[in-house]
C-alpha cells in the first residue's frame, strides 16, 4: 500500500510531489499504481446501496440520485416489503408510492421512473431485470450510469460507475480531463483492465467519500498522497486533515444498514435511529 510520507514538521510532505505522466503509457502505470494501492486501502469495498436481487439494486440506484446512499437505504425496506417484484410496483398507487420515496427527495419524479420501469420489467423483459446495457438504458429513469452499477454488481459484468465521485477523482489523479461522464468511462477504461472496472469504481467512490472530498479533501491523512498529482488542493496537516475523515475512516457509520461481512465500519442506522 502507498504509504502518505507526510511529515510531521509544518505539515510537509516527505516525498515529491506525483507529476501527471505525459506520454500514454505512463499514465497506464500510474493509474494502475494507484487502483492497486486503492485496493489496499478498501479491500472491503462494495455498492453502497442496500439489496438482495437485481431489481432492488435497479431502483435504488434510480433512486439515489441527488440524495445520500442512506437515505435510500433507509427508505427501500419499507419500499419492497410492500412492493417486492416489478408487477407489484408497476401495480402501486402512485400517491402510496410517492409517500414512501418522499425522503429521497424529487419524490415524484422519482416515483413516476420506478412505476415507468416496473411496468417495462413486467411487459418487455417478462418481469426480470435485462443483463444487458443495451436494455437497461431503454427503461424510465435508467443511464449509463445506472445500467453499470446494475451489470457490474448485481450481474458481474464489468462497468465503470462514473458518479460525482469518480468524476471529480479522476480529474484529480489526470486519468481525464473532461466533465462528460460517458467521455471519463470510456478514457479510464482504456487506462484499466476491464476486469478491474467494477472494483476500481468502488474504490475510487469510497476514497471520495472517505477522504478526497469536493470542498475541503483530506490530503494530510490520505494513505495514496504520494501518486497523487493534485496533493495539496486539500488539507495537508495531518492533525488537521484526520478530522475530516467520514464513515469507517473518522470512526462513523457506513450507508449501509446490512453491510457486507468484512465492512470495518458500524452499519448505519435504519430510518429513525441515532447515528
Amino acid at each position: 500500500m502507498a504509504k502518505s510520507g507526510v511529515g510531521e514538521a509544518a505539515g510537509r510532505p516527505a516525498f515529491k510531489k506525483a507529476k501527471v505522466p505525459t506520454t500514454h503509457t505512463g499514465l497506464v502505470r500510474q493509474a494502475r499504481k494507484i487502483n492497486r494501492a486503492l485496493a489496499e486501502v478498501y479491500p472491503y469495498a462494495h455498492p453502497e446501496l442496500d439489496f438482495r436481487n437485481p431489481f432492488e439494486l435497479l431502483v435504488a440506484t434510480v433512486l439515489s440520485a441527488q440524495t445520500t446512499d442512506l437515505r435510500v437505504n433507509q427508505t427501500t425496506p419499507a419500499l419492497f416489503a410492500k412492493f417486492p417484484t416489478p408487477e407489484a410496483m408497476a401495480a402501486a398507487n402512485p400517491e402510496e408510492l410517492e409517500e414512501i420515496l418522499r425522503p429521497t427527495g424529487f419524490f415524484r419524479a422519482k416515483a413516476k421512473s420506478v412505476l415507468g420501469l416496473s411496468a417495462a420489467l413486467r411487459d418487455r423483459f417478462d418481469g426480470e431485470v435485462p443483463g444487458r446495457l443495451e436494455d437497461l438504458v431503454t427503461l424510465p429513469g435508467v443511464g449509463r450510469k445506472t445500467a453499470n452499477v446494475v451489470l457490474g454488481n448485481a450481474f458481474g459484468v464489468p462497468g465503470i460507475t462514473v458518479d460525482t465521485h469518480f468524476g471529480r477523482l479522476a480529474r484529480r489523479f489526470g486519468w481525464t480531463g473532461s466533465d462528460d461522464p460517458v467521455k471519463v468511462e470510456h478514457e479510464v477504461g482504456e487506462l484499466i483492465p476491464k476486469s478491474e472496472w467494477t472494483m476500481l469504481s468502488h474504490r475510487v467512490v469510497f476514497h471520495g467519500r472517505r477522504i478526497c472530498h469536493a470542498r475541503r479533501p483530506a490530503c494530510g491523512a490520505c494513505p495514496i498522497a504520494e501518486l497523487c498529482p493534485s496533493y495539496g488542493e486539500g488539507e495537508i496537516d495531518p492533525v488537521k486533515a484526520e478530522k475530516l475523515l467520514k464513515y469507517e475512516k473518522g470512526g462513523q457509520p457506513g450507508q449501509r444498514l446490512s453491510p457486507p461481512p468484512d465492512y470495518p465500519g458500524k452499519p448505519a442506522p435504519a430510518a429513525g435511529g441515532a447515528a
